[in-house]
């Protein structure tokens, strides 16, 4: 039986999946140039609502940039991001196989539900017989500790 992926796994794997993100995120606003509006908050009216402007331009990308680098990894052949692969831990649905990328989404954009309660969603983990978090249950998913989706389910014949 392979075990659930528990609540302190799941959380290095967001670190790590956070810094990823992190680098990404500052990489493009530098391609942008989001750290050079930074001077230009004194000089006057016009230059905030650029500076507002290029920086909700910044949260709109972030946003954008976490969906689908949740949505495409877990949805992907490997099941997991990059910070889940390093932990060793899979995400799955309720029979142990590949996610679609609507279902990928959908977790995603449960987390959103899962932090807006005081993250009580995401301390679910800790305590649900399966490891499930509010998103997780949202979305119908599960999460292994494994690095080998395939040992999740065997397709032999019992009888064969």
């Amino acid at each position: 039986m392979i075990p659930y992926g528990g609540f302190w796994w799941r959380v290095l794997a967001y670190i790590l999946d956070a810094i990823i993100l992190q680098i990404a995120t500052s990489i493009i606003g530098g391609i942008f140039g989001v750290g050079l509006a930074l001077p230009l908050t004194g000089l006057g009216a016009g230059e905030n609502a650029a500076f507002g402007m290029m920086m909700f331009g910044m949260i709109g990308a972030s946003l954008v940039i976490n969906w689908l680098y949740f949505a495409i990894m877990e949805s992907s052949k490997l099941q997991a991001t990059v910070g889940k692969l390093a932990v060793g831990v899979v995400v799955t649905d309720l029979r142990g196989e590949r996610l679609t990328f609507g279902r990928a989404t959908g977790r995603y954009f449960a987390k959103i539900l899962s932090s807006l309660i005081l993250c009580i969603g995401y301390i679910m983990v800790a305590f649900t017989e399966r490891k499930q978090g509010l998103h997780d249950i949202v979305a119908s998913t599960l999460v292994y500790k494994t690095r080998d989706p395939s040992v999740l389910f065997d397709n032999r014949e019992v009888f064969a």
